[in-house]
């Protein structure tokens, strides 16, 4: 096990994925993050706040649980299905920002993008991600991310928030390669 990611770089991940988002579409005004549970909504909270200080406004920030919509429920064992949240100002015709800590094959992506379906229709979605470990197996790519790790199909990254775990960071489990 190695450690990817400290708390600070963590910190400054998060930080710059602010600016990008902000400079990417001129600032706070249409955008809404939602993040998906578990991390990904710790993650949107952080990301939203950062957000605030630097813009000086509230940034609108929700969760969206994807459960039902993947395609490995019969595959895994029973989970919670956690409350979807969406700000009061909705997200139809918002840039929406979807939020997860880890992109490895795309397959939650695709289920938040359904799931988005049942609760509007966003004028563009957008993808921040902590990490992005590669292996696709679907078209989906992140717009903005904290860092690419490379890792082999053997490996894991876990992703550990101080909301949760009680510290940040990102770790590397399994084989070397």
């Amino acid at each position: 096990m190695s450690e990817a990611l400290s708390a600070a770089d963590i910190s400054r991940a998060l930080t710059r994925i602010s600016h990008e988002i902000l400079e990417k579409n001129h600032g706070s005004s249409t955008i809404t993050l939602l993040g998906i549970p578990t991390r990904g909504a710790h993650l949107a909270m952080r990301i939203a706040k950062i957000m605030g200080e630097i813009e000086g406004v509230q940034i609108p920030v929700g969760m969206l649980d994807i459960t039902l919509y993947r395609d490995d429920l019969r595959l895994r064992p029973p989970r919670t299905i956690m409350p979807t949240t969406i700000p009061p100002i909705g997200i139809e015709g918002r840039e929406l920002i979807l939020i997860d800590d880890v992109l490895y094959s795309g397959r939650t992506i695709r289920a938040a993008l359904d799931a988005l379906g049942e609760v509007g229709r966003p004028k563009t979605v957008q993808l921040a991600v902590l990490v992005d470990r590669g292996h696709r197996e679907l078209p989906i790519r992140a717009d903005y991310v904290g860092k690419n790790l490379p890792t082999s199909r053997e490996q894991s990254v876990s992703v550990h928030l101080t909301e949760i775990d009680g510290v940040d960071e990102v770790l590397i489990e399994g084989v070397e390669k």
